[in-house]
């Protein structure tokens, strides 16, 4: 069944890259009204182009979220237009492969924990209060990675970093839940092709090769589940975490072979 979330507003970090478009696509079919922020703003008139939203009521926001004085005009820009918005989903993020940590650069390790924690951490922050004043009961989706609970050599601070973040859901979770607004983690499938964090061909192949349902994470897999957890149907989950991978983070896929 489809979601119906008209005149819901929702505000999406990282709206310019993948999953952030496809987000914002399937909240501009279900009705939404959409605020897109990204730290390339832009690229964001042509995401609203190719997800068919109203640019009349969409609203633009270029976003540096390793920036605390970024972060809060957004939130000023948001409660200027809308006062408070009823959904928040925390998808801007990096998935950077480092290299070994004690090659990696100080500066490189604060890049990641600033856009992968610091900053949803920091854009809640700022949200919940301007719910908290409307007394809007909304929720929030932070994006996080089934890479929380798998630990490979060459991205140890992004693994790092997503393990975080769902701790700080739950903490978000757990102090937000007497305004009736919840926190939830989606955990999407591997969906190369990012210009924002390059990953070399042959990691991909590799990548692809373990996913137990045999293929990469498409449109509509990891918005659905956005979409439900957004819902009244999911009106009693919170502090969840839902992944959405093709089972990749339950182990790595090997066909049997013979004895």
């Amino acid at each position: 069944m489809t979601q119906s979330f008209a005149g819901k507003r929702v505000l999406i970090t990282g709206a310019a890259g993948i999953f952030g478009t496809w987000i914002a696509a399937s909240f501009a079919r279900a009705g939404a009204i959409l605020c897109l922020s990204d730290m390339r703003g832009d690229l964001l008139p042509a995401v609203v182009e190719r997800i068919g939203a109203d640019p009349a009521t969409t609203l633009l926001h270029t976003t540096d979220l390793q920036h605390s004085p970024s972060i809060a005009d957004l939130a000023a820009f948001v409660a200027a237009h809308w006062k408070s918005p009823n959904i928040v989903i925390n998808n801007a993020g990096v998935y950077p492969r480092t290299g070994v940590l004690i090659d990696l650069e100080e500066s490189e390790f604060d890049r990641i924990m600033s856009v992968n924690v610091r900053a949803p951490f920091l854009v809640t922050k700022a949200m919940a209060r301007l719910m908290v004043a409307e007394a809007v009961q909304g929720c929030f989706i932070n994006i996080g990675s089934g890479a929380a609970r798998q630990m490979p050599s060459g991205s140890v601070t992004y693994c790092m970093s997503k393990t975080a973040l769902e701790r700080l859901s739950k903490g978000q979770a757990l102090e937000l839940a007497p305004h009736r607004i919840r926190v939830n983690v989606v955990e999407p499938g591997f969906a190369p092709g990012s210009d924002f964090s390059y990953l070399p061909p042959d990691y991909v192949t590799r990548m692809t090769a373990r996913i137990p349902l045999g293929r990469n994470s498409e449109p509509d897999d990891t918005s659905s589940a956005i979409l439900y957890l957004c819902s009244p149907a999911a009106g009693y989950i919170t502090g969840a975490t839902l992944a959405v991978d093709g089972g990749n983070s339950i182990g790595t896929f090997q066909p049997a072979t013979g004895t």
